[in-house]
């Protein structure tokens, strides 16, 4: 792979030094503050909103050590040595159903793979249900045999759960919250202050397909195209990387704010860069078209299906080939790499040889895509 950070300062004319030194400054000493004095949909979209209410109002109420590493799921420690992992997730997707998933589909592999963000490997689930008044008894009897047949093939069970049932109108159909646990195998570790420049960044497969697929499945945009959400359990391609790449330092499931939003966390988590290279990531041109035409980033959207790995640049070769060697893993690519600088932001170093600034959004183009 070659030193992207020699050739992100050797650009030329996109390049403005100052400028972009003045930027990352203020992005290194600026944590987002809730202003907001009611809630907007921007709160939930995974940006700069979603971060600043969880910290004004969530970790401030209920911080602890374990809360606050603001990982997919919490590490604890049983008396006898061994560790689990609980992962929580809430599911309002709209339309309930959409090309290759539905909601039920995705409140099952989303909680898996949180789980698996952090090493575990799941084995619990519980299920609640807040259900709409009127609500099809034979779509809800369709939505949970689907959840029953993904927690199957994930080898997981379900194993308690809750109803609730709301007035009509109140719900927009249904909602899901899943809650999982699991077991993390002793002596794996995996964290952002693991991370060191050098580092190479990998992604399981291609972006942007689930929050495409539900944005074009709601019917509100004139276009078609054969797109179909991603939603799938990542345990077996997670084991697969660890097995081929023990030096694994860092997971992450790119859903909400997409790769953009996840590598500006692990930027400001450990003060480096992540540089990526556009030419090497791998979109479908059916998601790279339709993200033209509403003029989306592809970077900023959600994916159910897939997950960045960040690798010791020794083993960035084998846990590559072992990705694309799982059924689900065939577009798995290097994308970038680990830099000392600039610090704490992301960089793109685009198709043109230029560079781009990749900041985490405010909101999200795509509401309602989980």
């Amino acid at each position: 792979m070659t030193d992207h950070l020699t050739e992100y300062r050797a650009t030329g004319p996109s390049f403005r030094e100052g400028e972009v030194i003045e930027r990352i400054e203020n992005f290194r000493r600026r944590r987002p503050r809730l202003r907001d004095s009611h809630v907007t949909l921007a709160h939930g979209a995974g940006g700069k909103a979603s971060a600043a209410l969880v910290d004004a109002v969530f970790v401030e109420a209920f911080r602890n050590p374990r809360l606050e590493s603001l990982a997919d799921g919490a590490v604890l420690a049983l008396p006898d040595g061994q560790r689990l992992a609980m992962s929580t997730d809430s599911f309002v997707v709209q339309p309930l159903r959409f090309p290759g998933g539905s909601i039920g589909k995705l409140a099952v592999h989303g909680t898996l793979n949180d789980l698996a963000m952090v090493g575990a490997v799941p084995s619990w689930l519980s299920a609640a249900f807040v259900l709409e008044e009127g609500f099809s008894v034979d779509e809800l009897s369709a939505i949970v045999a689907e959840m029953a047949e993904a927690a199957a093939e994930a080898g997981v069970e379900i194993v308690t759960g809750d109803t609730k049932v709301v007035p009509r109108g109140a719900a927009d159909g249904m909602y899901v919250t899943t809650t999982g646990v699991g077991l993390i195998p002793a002596g794996r570790e995996l964290g952002p202050q693991l991370v060191k420049p050098g580092d190479v960044v990998l992604i399981s497969g291609s972006i942007g397909d689930h929050g495409m697929a539900v944005m074009l499945a709601r019917g509100d945009l004139a276009i078609e195209a054969d797109i179909a959400s991603d939603t799938a359990a990542v345990t077996g391609m997670v084991e697969a990387v660890l097995a081929a790449a023990p030096a694994t330092r860092w997971l992450r499931d790119p859903t909400r704010g997409g790769v953009g939003t996840v590598c500006n966390e692990l930027a400001q988590a450990t003060g480096l860069a992540v540089v990526l290279d556009e030419d090497c990531l791998p979109i479908r041109p059916e998601v790279a078209g339709a993200c033209e035409m509403l003029g989306i980033d592809p970077l900023y959207v959600a994916n159910e299906g897939k997950f960045i790995a960040v690798v010791d640049r020794a083993e960035a070769d084998a846990a590559l080939a072992a990705l694309r060697a799982h059924p689900l893993g065939a577009q798995a690519a290097a994308i970038g790499q680990i830099t000392a600088e600039p610090a704490a932001t992301v960089v793109v170093r685009t198709g043109f040889g230029g560079t781009r600034i990749v900041d985490m959004l405010v909101g999200d183009p795509l509401p309602r895509i989980c």
